[in-house]
C-alpha cells in the first residue's frame, strides 16, 4: 500500500484499574508506549511522507502529555506571585461584601500522569477540586469554584446547586473565554481580577448580600 497519508498518534497508557493496583514495571511499560512510541512511528512514517511531499501527523494524546509534562510550578509562581494572589484574595473578599456567594479560586498547574492516561479533562478535574475544596459546603448552596489548568490553557467556573439552577453555564462559559483571552496575553493578574469580577456581578444579580455576613469558605486563592 505505500507509506501513510496521514498517520494519527493516539498512544494510551497502562492497563485500567487503581493506581495501588499497577505495579512497577506496568508504569515504566505504559510511559514508554506513551512517551518512545508516537516517536518511533513518527520516524518511521515521516520518510515516505516527505520523498511524496505530502502527508500529515495527528499527534493527539501525546501532544498532551508532552504539555503537561513542560509546565512547571516554578513558573506557575512566576505567573501567580503573591502580590498578584494577595490582589485575588482582596478581591474576593471585596467582592462577597456585594453579595451572599462565596468564592474560591485555584490554579493548578499540570495533571498527574495517571489522570492524563485517564483523558481526565478540565471540567472533570474541576469537579474532583470543587469536591474536594468542600465548595458545595455552604448555607445557601451558592459556592462557585473558579478553576485554572495551566498545561491546559483552560478556565472552569462551576457553581453550586443553588447558583446554577439561576445562571445558566453559557453565561458561566463566557467569563471563562473572557477570562483565557486575558491568560494568552500574559495578563494573568488581570484576567484573575475580571474572573473574580464577573462572577461577584452574577451572584449579586441572584444572592444580594444579606444574612449572617459569615464568610463560610476561605479567601486566599491556593496553587496547586
Amino acid at each position: 500500500y505505500g507509506p501513510p497519508d496521514v498517520l494519527v498518534l493516539n498512544a494510551g497508557g497502562p492497563p485500567p484499574g487503581r493506581i495501588l493496583d499497577v505495579g512497577d514495571d506496568a508504569w515504566r511499560a505504559g510511559g514508554e508506549l506513551l512517551l518512545l512510541g508516537p516517536l518511533r512511528l513518527a520516524r518511521q512514517a515521516l520518510p515516505g511522507m516527505a520523498d511524496r511531499g505530502f502527508g500529515r501527523l495527528v499527534m493527539a494524546r501525546f501532544i498532551r502529555i508532552l504539555r503537561h509534562l513542560c509546565t512547571t510550578a516554578a513558573r506557575t509562581r512566576m505567573l501567580f506571585p503573591p502580590p498578584v494572589l494577595s490582589q485575588i484574595e482582596a478581591a474576593i473578599g471585596a467582592a462577597e461584601s456585594g453579595h451572599s456567594g462565596e468564592i474560591r479560586f485555584v490554579v493548578e498547574t499540570r495533571l498527574p500522569l495517571a489522570a492524563l492516561w485517564h483523558k481526565v479533562t478540565p471540567r472533570a478535574r474541576a469537579l474532583q477540586v470543587f469536591a474536594h475544596l468542600r465548595v458545595w459546603d455552604t448555607h445557601a448552596n451558592n459556592g462557585v469554584l473558579i478553576y485554572v489548568l495551566r498545561a491546559d490553557r483552560a478556565v472552569e467556573i462551576l457553581a453550586d446547586r443553588g447558583i446554577s439552577a439561576r445562571v445558566s453555564e453559557a453565561e458561566w462559559q463566557a467569563v471563562c473565554r473572557e477570562v483565557e483571552v486575558h491568560y494568552r496575553a500574559g495578563r494573568y493578574g488581570e484576567g484573575s481580577i475580571v474572573a473574580v469580577a464577573e462572577v461577584a456581578r452574577l451572584l449579586g444579580q441572584h444572592f444580594p448580600a444579606g444574612g449572617s455576613g459569615t464568610n463560610e469558605l476561605p479567601n486566599q486563592p491556593i496553587l496547586l
